[in-house]
Order: structure tokens, then sequence, then C-alpha cells
């Protein structure tokens, strides 16, 4: 089993480093309309790499150029959207591109360089923006020290700050590379050097602590040989036992956050106690639903190596659509990695290189609509990603199934069997929705074809509780017989028996 994997992650490792080294060769494949799409692939129950049609293709790349920008973008680092607004955070230059989507066309509206009445006016190196709906922009104003916040009409309101509590360590500066804005107006950061866990404000800009504090798990031989082996300065040279940074946050409609880590034990992902995308509440603690036999964790396959190409996927950032569908970007290999509600992966596609649908170096993500957008800092560009057909029915049969419209879902995901008639979420997705109906039979067949054990076993129990109310009449009787004819049998035996006793009585008694 294991040759199999590796002869199919080799095959796949091929395929791709074809693709980003024959740039001269048109190494992505082109559809009907002159569109480049990219390799689409996805796994399958053990693990092995299936190939698909393709979720997405390019749609158009944003870039200096093609948005008549006078001065060029230089090291962005983030990209927000806000209904058809998309913003790109041009980190070098010090100042938030808005740029509007309108009649199919990506129109820069407005340069936001500066706060009127913030000290100071000017932005430092902003990290990360967050628009509200009420048209309030929050600045992650990284070597100015601040998180300021100001009206749509770039007015200063307020300001966010390093914490005075004595949980915040005063000796580092305040650095704020990410951040999120809750409907009650509390801010979330993610600050450089801060590993306790996302910093929060109230609205009124109180610090009120740290959420969402990733676990330390420590073997008690590490901490003993730490402890009671080890020369102090063989201790300041190993690895503290404290938690991890997060890497990216992103804030569902539910008020719900979404984080990322890249610093983990690739050796715990599979376990799952890496868990490198959370979903964290209000308490902090990761809810993040994972019903597929793999957790989330991007590629199941990799190579050991010190090459920026080898290891485990590095989530870097994450964009969570309405119907909770949420997408993570890869940093290691360039790969988006899309999975539903419960953690299956519906697609996976994309790589590294400069060429069009390829990054060298993507650091951001953002949705809009169904439509994605990824920054690469080294490019300074935005390739803007939108459904095909394929992807777009996939879309469809889980809104369909989540509107209640089963009947609908079923169909589509038929419709989808007919382009990839090995795509497991298809049959898990039918499964689903005759389960719905009450149609257990035939959501054992699905569940059984998709290999999910767990919903399997679900209905299993619920086909069986059926089978036993439908044939109750016939169990009873079938009983009644088991337990009936012994007795009769017996019963007739000892008559017998009685009767052969009674004969030779009688001949005893005439002899």
């Amino acid at each position: 089993m294991m040759m199999k994997k590796t002869i199919s992650f080799l095959i796949v490792l091929a395929m791709l480093l074809s693709v980003g080294t024959a740039l001269a060769d048109d190494s992505f494949n082109t559809n009907k309309d002159g569109y480049s799409t990219s390799y689409t692939y996805g796994y399958d129950y053990w693990g092995d790499v299936q190939e698909s049609p393709d979720a997405y293709r390019v749609k158009t790349v944003l870039d200096s150029v093609s948005l008549g920008l006078d001065v060029r973008i230089s090291k962005p680092q983030s990209l927000y959207v806000r209904d058809n607004d998309l913003y790109i955070v041009d980190t070098l230059n010090n100042r938030i591109i808005q740029v509007q989507y309108k009649n199919d066309e990506y129109t820069v509206t407005r340069i936001i360089d500066h706060v009127t009445g913030g000290n100071p006016e000017t932005f430092n190196n902003p990290y990360d923006v967050f628009v509200d709906p009420e048209g309030s922009i929050y600045v992650a104003d990284f070597n100015n020290n601040r998180i300021v916040m100001m009206d749509k009409d770039l007015n200063f309101l307020k300001e966010f700050t390093k914490p005075t509590d004595a949980t915040f360590d005063q000796s580092i500066d305040f650095l704020p590379r990410k951040i999120v804005v809750d409907v009650a107006g509390r801010v979330y950061a993610l600050v450089t050097n801060v590993n306790k866990g996302i910093v929060k404000y109230e609205t009124d800009t109180s610090f009120t602590g740290f959420i969402g504090a990733t676990p330390v798990s420590v073997s008690m031989v590490d901490y003993i040989w730490k402890k009671y082996f080890m020369t102090q300065a063989q201790r300041d040279a190993s690895a503290s036992f404290v938690p991890t940074e997060y890497e990216n946050i992103f804030i569902d409609k539910d008020g719900f956050i979404y984080a990322t880590i890249t610093n983990f034990s690739e050796y715990d992902l599979k376990s799952d106690a890496a868990k490198p995308i959370r979903r964290l509440n209000g308490l902090g603690n990761d809810i993040l639903v994972k019903n597929d036999r793999y957790p989330p964790i991007g590629d199941l396959w990799w190579m050991e190596g010190d090459s920026t190409y080898f290891g485990p996927s590095k989530m870097t950032d994450v964009t969570v659509f309405d119907n909770d569908i949420y997408v993570v970007l890869d940093r290691v290999r360039g790969r988006l990695f899309g999975y539903d509600e419960q953690g299956v992966m519906l697609w996976a596609f994309g790589t590294r290189g400069n060429i069009e649908g390829a990054f060298t170096s993507a650091v951001s993500i953002e949705h809009m609509g169904a439509d994605l957008f990824v920054l690469d800092q080294l490019e300074n560009s935005v390739t803007v990603f939108t459904p095909t057909e394929y992807g777009n029915i996939i879309y469809d049969a889980i809104q369909k199934y989540q509107e209640g419209e089963y009947d609908d879902s079923a169909d589509i995901w038929r419709a989808v069997l007919k382009q990839n008639a090995n795509y497991p979420m298809a049959f898990r997705g039918i499964g689903r929705t005759v389960f719905r109906q009450n149609d257990y039979e035939s959501a054992l067949e699905y569940f059984k074809m998709a290999h999910d054990r767990e919903n399997y076993g679900r209905v299993f129990k619920l086909y069986r509780k059926q089978w036993i109310e439908k044939n109750i009449g016939w169990i009873f009787a079938g009983l009644a017989v088991i337990l009936l004819v012994p007795l009769i049998i017996g019963r007739v035996k000892r008559m017998k028996w009685e009767v052969i006793m009674h004969e030779h009585s009688k001949v005893r008694k005439n002899d």
C-alpha cells in the first residue's frame, strides 16, 4: 500500500513540476473559451491522488498596469473584500488601493494613504485592512504600532494601541499584522511575537485579553530530559514549551474566527494533533467540524526536505463563504484547497511559477461571491479565479441541500458524477440527500460508494430500526415458530411415548 501511495505521489509531483518549469510549452491547459486552467485534483478514500475537472479558471490578473496605477504596487501583504470592493494593502507604498468590481471590470476608485486627524496621518507599512458594513475602515498600521479606525471619508475615529495590562509583554513593540472586527465592533488582532493567542479589544479600545491560545502538548520524557539532564545553555538553545503564533485570521458571517497555523510538527497532521486550520468560538475553543477520514490539512502526501517545495502544506490564509465552504491557501506549493462545512475536500488546484494561474509567493486569499482572489507579494499582483461549470454545479448542489431542496440537490450531484465519476463528494452528497428523504437503503449504497463509514453507520442504525418496524409481524411470527415448534414437537413425542408406555403396560398385564 505504501509503495502504491509513493508511486502515485511521484507521478503527481512530476506533473506539477512539469507545470512549473515548462513555461514556454503552455503548461496550463486551455478551455474552449481560451482561458487558462490549472491542474485540479482530489483524494480518494485510500488517500491516493485522483485527477479532476477544473473547478476554477483564471478570470484575470490585476496588477499595476491593468489597474492604471502611476506608482507600482510594492510587496503587498493582504486583501480584503466588502461587497463589490476589493482592498489591496500595498505595504511598502504605505497605502491601500480600493478597487471596485462593476460591469465585469475592476476599476481603482480610491487610494487610501492617510487618516485625516490621526497622529500621524500617514501609514507606516500597513499589513492588513478591515471594512465594516457601515464603511468604517480599520488598518493594521504595523510600524506605527497601532490599529487605526477611520470613517468612510477617512476621518480619524479611534486607535487601538499596545495594552498596558500585565498579561501583555511590555518589552516588545506592538506590531499588529492581521485584524478582524465582529458585528459589535470588537477588534481581534494577530500581533508579531505574541503567542498567547489573538489579542482582543472592546469597541471602546480597551484590551480584554487573549482568546484561542494554541495548546501545548509536551511529553513527560521531553519535560524530564529538559529539566534534569540539560545544561542551562542547552535549555536556552532548545525549543521552549510555549504556544505558537497564528498565521492568519478570518471572521465568518456568524462571528466565528477561522485561524491558520504554520508552525507545527508534520507528524501531528494526520492524527489531527496539529490542527493547522481552526474555527474559534467566543471562548477560543476550536469547533471546526471534521467528518472526513483525514482532517483538513491540504496535501495528504509530501516529500521531506529543506526545499521550499517540499514538506506539508502551510496554510498562510483562509477565506470563508456564506455557506460555510472555506478555502485555504498553501504558501509551500501555491495551492488552494476547498472544503465544505463538514471538512470534506471539494477540490485542490494551483502551483508555483511565474505564469498565469501560478504563484511565486502567495500570501493572501479573499472571495467575492464564488470568485477567488489570490495575492502574490513578489509578483505584486492579484489573480482572480472564477468557477467553471463543474465548480458551479458543485456549489449549486451544496446550496440546494442547505436550502432543503433535497430532490434538486440529488439531481445536481448526479450531474456532477457525469463530469467526474470518481468524485466521492457526489456520492456523499446524494447519500445525504436521500437520507433526508428517509430512503435509508439507497443512502447506504451511496455512503458505501463514498466510503463514508460514519454516515453509513448512522444510517444503518436507522435502516435496521425501520426494517424491524416494517417486519415486526413476520419477526414475531418467526419467533413464535422458533419457540412453539420445539414445544409442539416435544409434546407430540411425549404423547407418543405415553401411548407406547401404555401399550407396554397392557401387554404386561395380559401376560
